[in-house]
């Protein structure tokens, strides 16, 4: 009786063990899948948003609840960024994505072993965060807006065939619209075309300046993704607009803001090409082995506001060569 009892009791500790070992292992399987993630940026506007989405929809949409992800936002100032990239390199995080040049070129020099995946960089090579778009050198890759500056501009005689003289405002604190205004001066000089550029060291500068490179005889305005001139870049378009100037920019979200048009990248669009370069990496491919991407031309994004107050029709795709997308207003 007692060789039964202690029997059944034996067979009861197996099972319970079992249940236990295979309940275990489900844990740490788990465990083993998850993914913890930062995404970092210095500051905030629309694109950067809309990027984030699609990073993070396309994270949810492959790891489901098993990945975090830890967003942080310098609200523009470079020491809370360098705070929080330090934070990111905490070995806490499986990887970083980063978006944009600042938030990119402060993570990318800490020399972290976690890798970075930067999102909407123009020009990762003159950001010195990669040596080559296809050869990873420095445990970062990701995709690339670079700024397709020739075709905006001939998209912008298409609309306003009679301009003569382009001006550029720009913050030469920001890598990015630097080597954009340069790129479109090289192509006007190829063309022969006048054009005059000014800086400037901050937001408030910017209906000043613009209002200089108007009296200075530029007759369209173009705007580079620049966070610093975005800040005011407001202002510049009532300008512009009250005085008939057309305005062209780099991004849909300066469109919103109330220049004429772009030619532009899908936001959520990129944010998800760069998610799908981390999951390689998760799925066991190295960094160096994943080239980053340059994304092309998505759609033309025109501003109607700023259409009408330019005495302008509306484009379309047989005009441009792209869909086109029509905001109602500026916001």
């Amino acid at each position: 009786m007692m060789k039964k009892f202690f029997a059944t009791l034996l067979c009861l500790a197996l099972v319970a063990g079992l249940f236990a070992a295979c309940s275990g292992s489900k844990d740490n399987n788990a465990k083993a899948d998850s993914k913890k993630v930062g995404i970092a940026v210095l500051s905030e506007n629309g694109a950067f948003t809309d990027m984030r989405t699609g990073i993070e929809s396309k994270l949810k949409e492959k790891y489901g609840d098993n990945v975090t992800c830890v967003y942080k936002n310098a609200a523009g100032d470079a020491a809370s960024l360098s705070t929080i990239v330090s934070d990111f390199d905490n070995g806490d995080y499986d990887a970083v994505f980063t978006i944009a040049t600042p938030a990119t070129q402060a993570f990318v020099n800490q020399e972290s072993e976690t890798p970075c995946f930067f999102c909407a960089v123009s020009d990762p090579v003159a950001a010195k965060v990669m040596t080559a778009l296809d050869t990873p050198d420095k445990n970062a890759t990701g995709t690339s807006n670079a700024i397709p500056v020739s075709e905006i501009i001939d998209m912008g005689y298409k609309l306003t065939p009679d301009v003569k003289k382009w001006g550029f405002i720009y913050s030469t604190s920001q890598v990015n619209a630097t080597s954009t205004v340069k790129a479109a001066e090289k192509y006007l000089d190829s063309k022969k075309i006048a054009y005059a550029e000014k800086t400037v060291e901050n937001s408030a500068d910017v209906k000043s300046v613009t209002q200089s490179l108007i009296d200075g005889g530029c007759d369209v305005i173009f705007v580079p993704n620049d966070s610093v001139v975005q800040d005011g870049v407001s202002a510049l378009t009532e300008l512009c607009q009250e005085k008939k100037i057309p305005t062209y920019c780099s991004s849909a979200t300066t469109v919103a803001s109330g220049c004429t048009a772009t030619l532009a990248i899908d936001d959520k669009g990129i944010g998800e090409k760069t998610a799908e370069m981390a999951i390689q990496y998760f799925d066991g491919k190295k960094v160096a082995e994943i080239p980053a991407q340059v994304c092309g031309i998505d759609y033309c994004s025109v501003n109607k506001t700023a259409l009408a107050a330019g005495g302008l029709a509306t484009p379309t795709k047989d005009t441009v060569g792209y869909e086109v997308k029509v905001l109602e207003a500026a916001k």
